[in-house]
């Protein structure tokens, strides 16, 4: 049964910086589409990145590309998917969720209904 748990949330000032892990066990998911995805107060959940297996290719969410980036440490038992936010502002904060799905294709990249397996979230506060 696979487990995702996100860590390095946290509170910082506009313009800094944050870097998000999440630790994925307990299935293939070197073979699965990898994606953060950001809950602000009161809002509805919203894309943030994702990542395909094997070639690496990399989406973002329209308010956060060019500041945030994805990455991903591939493994059989245990891998790593982490985001580096950069020049972090106020409408960033929120709680920030690790989510992965048994697939390779980037269709849908950004919908949370295709998605499987979910961490429980690591809030980020930015104050201005």
């Amino acid at each position: 049964q696979g487990q995702l748990v996100e860590s390095g949330g946290g509170l910082v000032q506009a313009g800094e910086s944050l870097r998000l892990s999440c630790e994925a066990s307990g299935h293939r998911f070197d073979r699965d589409v990898m994606a953060w995805f950001r809950q602000p107060p009161g809002k509805e959940r919203e894309f943030v990145a994702g990542i395909t297996p094997f070639n690496f290719k990399t989406y973002y969410g329209d308010s956060v590309a060019g500041r945030f980036t994805i990455s991903r440490d591939d493994a059989k038992n245990t891998m790593y998917l982490h985001l580096q936010m950069n020049s972090l502002k106020p409408e960033d904060t929120a709680v920030y969720f690790c989510a992965a799905r048994p697939s390779q294709s980037a269709i849908e990249i950004g919908a949370p209904p295709t998605y499987n397996y979910w961490g429980q979230g690591t809030q980020v506060t930015v104050a201005s």
